[in-house]
């Protein structure tokens, strides 16, 4: 029987979080959702509102057999600025906030070594803020959300143009 376990991470809107995952061999699914907040069940209007608490995310199921969590949090750091708190690129606003979500004390400990180690390296000028959290909740987004990028491939392109796309072709931490 194969082992499988999950991986939660916030990096900005849920669109643009999906396909480098869904891409990896060993990835059983990549869910576009929402955690982090107050509000069960909330709808993408809530979230909208910043009123929830919530965070959009994807939930990632894997076979750790295949790939690590180790290497899911690297792939984690080359899509979002660990830099700005304050969301990611054009997506503004605490439901777009960096956040990786554990589910235990191994995965917090992968991830906050990579955080020390992300901080250390000096590939950024600026502190590392995306903040590492107890997972909490994650309720899917509604259906029209999920796998985005295959449905919706002209507007999911226009979403990554708005900063995402250059800052991943940048070296890490590279602003210019």
């Amino acid at each position: 029987m194969k082992k499988t376990d999950t991986a939660i991470f916030a990096g900005g809107c849920f669109w643009c979080m999906v396909e480098p995952f869904d891409q990896m061999p060993g990835i059983e699914s990549v869910v576009s959702g929402y955690t982090g907040g107050h509000v069960a069940n909330p709808t993408y209007e809530q979230v909208c509102s910043e009123t929830t608490g919530h965070t959009e995310a994807v939930k990632i199921t894997f076979d750790p057999s295949v790939i690590s969590y180790k290497q899911l949090v690297e792939i984690y750091w080359r899509q979002t600025d660990p830099t700005d708190a304050s969301g990611q690129f054009q997506d503004r606003g605490d439901s777009y906030r960096p956040v990786i979500f554990v589910n235990s004390a191994e995965q917090r400990q992968i991830a906050e070594t990579s955080k020390q180690e992300l901080n250390a390296s000096g590939k950024f000028d600026a502190p590392i803020v995306t903040k590492i959290e107890d997972a909490k909740p994650f309720y899917p987004a509604e259906e029209y959300h999920q796998d985005f990028y295959k449905k919706n491939p002209f507007r999911a392109q226009i979403e990554e143009m708005g900063g995402r796309e250059q800052f991943k072709k940048r070296p890490m931490g590279q602003r210019n």
